[in-house]
This record gives C-alpha cells, sequence and structure tokens, in this order.
C-alpha cells in the first residue's frame, strides 16, 4: 500500500481519535472505508448528472415503459358455501 500524509484541523482529528483511536489499529481502514465512500458518492453523483443532462428517449430505447410495469394481480373473491 502507498502510504500518504495528510494534515487535519485539530477538531477534525479529535473527532477521528474518538471515533477510531491509533492505538486500536482501526483508524487506517476507517480512513480507507471514508475515501472509498467518498469517491463511490462522486462517480454516483457524476453518473446522475451525466443521464440528466442527456436523458434515454422511449424512442431510443425501443420499447414502451408501460411494457415493464408488473400486471395487476387477479382479484380473489371468496366462494359462499
Amino acid at each position: 500500500m502507498k502510504r500518504m500524509l495528510i494534515e487535519l484541523e485539530p477538531e477534525l482529528a479529535a473527532e477521528l481519535e474518538r471515533v477510531a483511536p491509533a492505538r486500536s489499529r482501526r483508524r487506517s481502514e476507517f480512513i480507507r472505508m471514508a475515501l472509498r465512500r467518498a469517491l463511490w458518492h462522486l462517480a454516483e453523483r457524476a453518473t446522475a448528472e451525466a443521464y440528466a443532462a442527456q436523458p434515454d428517449s422511449v424512442q431510443e430505447l425501443g420499447f414502451h415503459p408501460s411494457l415493464w410495469e408488473l400486471p395487476a394481480p387477479p382479484s380473489r373473491t371468496r366462494r359462499k358455501k
């Protein structure tokens, strides 16, 4: 793994120490997980913005959205005895 040195504001460092103390050896994994999540979130936002800028049209897709709707379940009535 590549080592990186980062600087944190005192408040952020204190909060990190509270949730992932250095002595517990959880701090590095916590930071890696937070970075993965932040990078995933940025990628998802970029994808959403791309779709918003150029949405698919029904004609381009070659099907009608109603074809993807589930049919209504059959109604059940109780038989009288």
